[in-house]
This record gives structure tokens, C-alpha cells and sequence, in this order.
């Protein structure tokens, strides 16, 4: 839906986002049913899972701890004491009639997630509430042509609900936010963030307004997005639908509406002229829960490095540029495995680049994660130091002596040593080296004598196949240049 530069400049969008993020815990949020994405239909369920009259719900006290990490790292206020409530709603994959969760106490209020804007400045997105609550099961409608099939595997899975404050204003902002929140619930092994499967969802509230107005327009809400993309696009194209359904006088209602990925475009599901009424009332079953700052802060201290806070270490500190910091951070391990080189070096450069060319060249060859990368992050920092030192070349550590190190045991020198690759440093048998190479070769000799500089390379290449690559360049392009003349 395309509109004028100078109609969509007239309006502002405000857009907040809804964050579901299942938990990693090995069972249910109240039970002790499997938690596991995968097995074959209705097996990870129990009485319980199934709301049978007598049962009782147990809380997953991992749930509540993987709530504060994620409280903690968006700088949220953590309560003290807190309650459960029976949210009602009928949904035919809601086996129990009502989802347990949490309304007027939830596990942490405020704080925000820093992102970059459209023009990359920092902003923060405030966030409500952060509450703990069960997942519903799974209605799926493309298997059977004549029926909805049901899936209780996922009733009961533990999620948290992020959601932030309107403080949105663009796709590119969502796209942003929803890469970050992915990005810390991972680097918290708290969520595996694959929207893919349905272990990290969103719904987008989207409303569009003039930008001199002072009242927020009719909101709607976005849901059934599988990617981040497509919460991007799904957002793009709500903005525009609402502008253009303005800009023809018509009503924007107050309604969901179900992203289609391959058109592009949201379909009206059911309209809301009122928020839902789920008549909450406090859960009768599941004693209140108390928060002590101790626990708090024994959480805190055995929490990772997180990602703005590399990010910014790395480029203020380290003096890196932002690609390279935003690369380093992008995932966890990678970031880990970079923390671990730069204990044994301080050529943060040198690190960054072998990290981010040869190393992860390697492990997309093999289609494997840093965690099964032969080569420690120690040997690693040898290498770069071997390089530094000038006993090899980088060209020749790349080549030869990075493939030897996967395969090999001992330090990068060990191995260069044991395969005679320490660069000749002598002088004196280098010049004997160029000298012979300018015999060899006495019409390019001439040529580059008479002012063709740009035959330095062919010399350099000759030279290097002469000393099989243990000539330091550095020192021989000075060599060349002074013996030319002789």
C-alpha cells in the first residue's frame, strides 16, 4: 500500500509490543509434565495439564527465578510479594476453561530495553510489566481439511509476557526492540527465541496519529507473526492501511487482525469495541510467593556479560568499531569466546578479525556452533601474538598455520616451529634470496628499476614461493626498494 512521502509525514504511528517467551525449564509451569517442543501429540500431559477436577497446581520456582533475570538485565522493580490470578477465556485448546497468570501483582513493573533508532541514536522502550503465566495448547488447521486439530503438548509451558510501553514509532523501531528482547532472553538462557516454533511470539498494538495531535488514534491489534521480519512487515502495513483509511475519512475500528506473510497484508479476525472481559480472580489453588532482595541478588551475580553492556565495553574501552561490536554481540557464545581470547591479548583489533573471518568461516563450513571449535580461545591469543612478534606472517598463519592448528595439538608456535614456518628474519640470506629472484626474472628486474612499481608485487610473490613464505614482508619490500639500485 504505497503512500505520498508528504501524507505519511503528516503522522506519527505508536505502536507497543506483547513479548511471549516460553521458558527453557525441563517441566510445566504447574506440573511436572515434559517441557519439550517436539514430541508427538498430547504425550506431555497429565491430570493436571488437563485441569481435572482435585488436581492442584505447583509452581515452578525456575519460572520465577528465569522472571528475575529478565527483570534484572531491563532494569525492571522486582515485587516483594506477589499473587496468582485465573484469567477466563474460552479457547477450545485452553484445556482447564482459564489460564493461570499473573493481573494485579506482576513479577516486575518498569524498566526498558535500549535499542537504536531509524537514524542509530539510542532509545529506550519503556516496558509496563514483565508477568509470569501458562501457555494454551496448540489449534492447528492444516493438517485435516475437514477438522481443527488439537495439541495439549505446549498447556501449561511456562512463558513470560514482556510488554512494553507506545514508545515505538516506526517498524524499523519494532524490528529493533524485538531483536534486542530476543538477543538478552538468549544471552540469559532463559528462551531459545526461535519464533520459528513458536517459543517466542509477539502481538503488535498499532494506531496511527497527526503528528500535532495530542490523542493517541484507534488501536489495533497484529497477531500470527512467525519472524521478526514479519512483525516488521506486518506493522509497515497496518501504518499504511490506517493513514490512507484516514485520509479517506473512513473509521479505523478497534479490532485483531491475522498477518498474512505471503500477501503481505492483516485481514480483520474479530472486532473489540471493548477490552475483553476475563473476569479475573485471584487463584485460589497457588499460595502468594515472596521475593527476598537476597535472592534477588544472588540471581544477579551469577548472570552473564549482557549485550549493550559488551557493546559498549568493546567500543569505548576496546576502541572497536560498532559493526565489529554489534557482530561480537550478536550472539552469546561468540561474545563468550571473544571475552575469553582478549584475557590472553590486548590486540582487540586482531582478535575481533580472526573471530569474525577465519573462525566463523570455519564454523559455517561445518555448520557448527563455537562451542565445538577445536581451537581454544587461548591458542587463539598464541597465534596473534606469534603474528605480532613477526616470527609469521599473517597471510602464512591464515594458510597454513590457522588449518594445521585445528587438526594439531600445541601452540601456534609449536606447530610453525615443527613445520619449519617461522619466518627468516636474517638479513643476509634474504637479500641472497631477491638478489636471485632479480636474476630470474630480468625483464620484470629492469621494468620495476625503470619506475614500474606496480611489478613490487610479482617480486614480492617470487620471493615469497622462494622462502616458501617465511620471508617477513614488511622487511622485504624494504630490501627490494634499497637493492634495486645496487
Amino acid at each position: 500500500m504505497e503512500l505520498s512521502k508528504e501524507i505519511r509525514d503528516k503522522y506519527k504511528a505508536v505502536i507497543g509490543l506483547e513479548v511471549h517467551a516460553q521458558m527453557l525449564t525441563k517441566s510445566k509451569a504447574y506440573s511436572d509434565d515434559i517441557n519439550e517442543y517436539g514430541s508427538a501429540p498430547n504425550t506431555n500431559v497429565s491430570v493436571i495439564t488437563l485441569g481435572h477436577p482435585g488436581t492442584l497446581p505447583k509452581m515452578n520456582k525456575k519460572t520465577i527465578d528465569y522472571a528475575i533475570k529478565m527483570g534484572i538485565a531491563c532494569g525492571c522493580d522486582i515485587a516483594e510479594e506477589q499473587h496468582f490470578a485465573r484469567k477466563n477465556y474460552f479457547y477450545p485448546d485452553l484445556p482447564k476453561g482459564y489460564q493461570i497468570t499473573q493481573d494485579t501483582t506482576p513479577i516486575c513493573t518498569g524498566g526498558s530495553v535500549l535499542i537504536k533508532d531509524e537514524s542509530g541514536n539510542e532509545k529506550l522502550i519503556g516496558l509496563t510489566r514483565i508477568h509470569m503465566e501458562e501457555d494454551a495448547g496448540k489449534s492447528i488447521h492444516d493438517i485435516d481439511p475437514f477438522n481443527t486439530l488439537i495439541d495439549l503438548n505446549r498447556a501449561g509451558v511456562p512463558l513470560i509476557e514482556i510488554v512494553s510501553e507506545p514508545d515505538i514509532e516506526s517498524s524499523q523501531e519494532a524490528y529493533n526492540y524485538l531483536t534486542e528482547v530476543r538477543k538478552l532472553v538468549r544471552y540469559l538462557d532463559i528462551c531459545d527465541g526461535n519464533m520459528e516454533e513458536g517459543s517466542l511470539r509477539c502481538d503488535a498494538n498499532v494506531s496511527v496519529m497527526l503528528k500535532d495531535a495530542t490523542e493517541f488514534g484507534t488501536k489495533v491489534e497484529v497477531k500470527n507473526m512467525n519472524s521478526i521480519r514479519n512483525v516488521q512487515r506486518a506493522i509497515e502495513f497496518e501504518i499504511s492501511r490506517q493513514i490512507a483509511a484516514v485520509e479517506a475519512g473512513e473509521k479505523v475500528y478497534q479490532e485483531t487482525r491475522n498477518f498474512n506473510a505471503l500477501s503481505g497484508e492483516t485481514t480483520a479476525m474479530r472486532t473489540k469495541e471493548a477490552a475483553m472481559d476475563y473476569r479475573y480472580f485471584p487463584e485460589p489453588d497457588l499460595q502468594p510467593i515472596k521475593v527476598t532482595q537476597e535472592h534477588v541478588d544472588s540471581i544477579a551475580a551469577e548472570m552473564p556479560p549482557l549485550p549493550n553492556a559488551l557493546f559498549k565495553k568493546y567500543t569505548k574501552e576496546l576502541g572497536l568499531s560498532d559493526y565489529d561490536a554489534q557482530i561480537l554481540t550478536d550472539l552469546k557464545e561468540i561474545a563468550l569466546y571473544f571475552e575469553d581470547i582478549i584475557e590472553h591479548t590486548n590486540n582487540y583489533k586482531a582478535a575481533a578479525n580472526w573471530l569474525m573471518g577465519d573462525v566463523k568461516s570455519y564454523l559455517n563450513e561445518k555448520a557448527i556452533s563455537i562451542k565445538e571449535f577445536p581451537i581454544s580461545a587461548e591458542r587463539i591469543a598464541d597465534l596473534i601474538k606469534l603474528i605480532d612478534s613477526g616470527k609469521v606472517s599473517n597471510n602464512l598463519a591464515s594458510q597454513k598455520l590457522f588449518p594445521a592448528m585445528l587438526t594439531e595439538e600445541g601452540t601456534a608456535e609449536d606447530i610453525a616451529s615443527k613445520n619449519d614456518w617461522i619466518q627468516d628474519s636474517n638479513e643476509d640470506s634474504i637479500k641472497d634470496m631477491i638478489r636471485a629472484v632479480f636474476q630470474e626474472n630480468p625483464s620484470e628486474y629492469e621494468r620495476f628499476k625503470a619506475g614500474e612499481k606496480k611489478l613490487m608485487g610479482f617480486l614480492m610473490g617470487q620471493l615469497m614461493k622462494k622462502s616458501q613464505g617465511k620471508a617477513d614482508p614488511k622487511s622485504a619490500s624494504k630490501l627490494i626498494n634499497e637493492l634495486v639500485d645496487e
